[in-house]
């Protein structure tokens, strides 16, 4: 059953539900609880990101940050990831940023989504209800097994650190 926000439902248990299709061909059903019309949504096709909305209105004073609530709560599979990534126009436009970029929602994390934004202007920044503040995005994930070891292999880069390749 095709939804409006784009996505389909499986199940009509749910209140949505988005099938998001990999280039890998897998296929990933996430839940989205949320306030209706507050679902993240992807503006155009291709996008990797979907946005989410803020649910509340506040002013964001120049300097400071807030944790905007999003009313979203998702349910994914182990082995999955939701990334909470800035909006590209709100950056470049007013100096908006989430400040923990990318934020990380791990599978098993099943309360609301909320984002730390912070205003890098010298503006106060108005957010109003509704408004588009960042966007979330879903990976797979692997998971590492870290074994100890008396010495690391040789590396053309060593332990060199930030800035080790030169300024240009």
């Amino acid at each position: 059953m095709k939804r409006p926000n784009g996505g389909y439902s499986r199940s009509l248990n749910f209140t949505f539900c988005t099938q998001i299709d990999y280039a890998r061909g897998v296929s990933l059903d996430v839940l989205l609880v949320a306030e209706p019309g507050f679902e993240p949504a992807y503006a155009k096709p291709g996008d990797a990101g979907a946005d989410l909305k803020s649910t509340e209105t506040l002013e964001l004073p120049a300097g400071e940050r807030a944790l905007v609530k999003t009313g979203v709560r998702i349910a994914m599979p182990e082995g999955y990831v939701a990334l909470v990534h800035p909006r590209s126009g709100l950056a470049a436009k007013h100096g908006i940023t989430v400040l923990n970029t990318p934020g990380t929602v791990d599978a098993g994390y099943r309360g609301e989504i909320m984002v730390t934004l912070y205003n890098s202007s010298s503006e106060t920044f108005h957010i109003e209800r509704g408004d588009r503040i960042a966007q979330i995005v879903f990976q797979a994930v692997e998971r590492a097994s870290f074994h100890p070891v008396t010495s690391l292999p040789e590396s053309s880069r060593g332990d060199s650190g930030f800035g080790s390749s030169g300024r240009k």
